[in-house]
């Protein structure tokens, strides 16, 4: 495994499960639509050392969704099965903006050009490196993380997230 500065890991390694790009683990939560359900999630962490570093609500009439992305997603797992709270993970990619005007531009066009889709995405509570970051879920992880790479950004690791906690 290659650890490049700060701790965080370069694209050239490869996991245990095969893969040779960095992720980050997403928690959906599925919540009632109702006043203090929010609180009550973040309270769940409270005390312990998982912090939440991404975060996003979509909601409708009845229910709505907390997407969450953990400085530890391992034991927030554990924390989330405690607090008997229904979810679902997924594999975003996370990615760090350089500096300049235009840098969502850049990022947003890099994906275009090779042809993928971010089917949604939200801005990192915590900046890594001192710069913004955007949680991306896109329809393909590993070219999405091999264009970004080329293109000059910086693709982000969950040690790259737990790094300061």
């Amino acid at each position: 495994m290659s650890l490049g500065e700060g701790g965080g890991s370069e694209v050239g390694y490869e996991t245990l499960q095969g893969r040779n790009w960095p992720t980050v683990t997403q928690y959906s939560v599925f919540l009632e639509n109702r006043v203090g359900q929010l609180l009550e999630v973040v309270r769940a962490f409270h005390g312990s050392k998982v912090k939440i570093v991404g975060l996003s609500i979509s909601d409708s009439a009845d229910c709505c969704i907390l997407r969450l992305i953990l400085s530890h997603p391992e034991q927030g797992r554990e924390i989330l099965e405690r607090a008997d709270l229904a979810y679902a993970e997924n594999e975003l990619l996370a990615a760090e903006l350089p500096s300049g005007p235009q840098s969502l531009v850049d990022l947003c066009t890099a994906l275009l050009r090779a042809e993928i889709n971010i089917h949604y995405a939200y801005p990192l509570i915590v900046h890594p490196h001192g710069r913004a970051a955007v949680a991306l879920h896109v329809d393909n992880v590993e070219q999405a993380s091999s264009t970004l790479h080329s293109q000059g950004f910086e693709v982000l690791s969950e040690a790259d997230l737990s790094a300061n906690y």
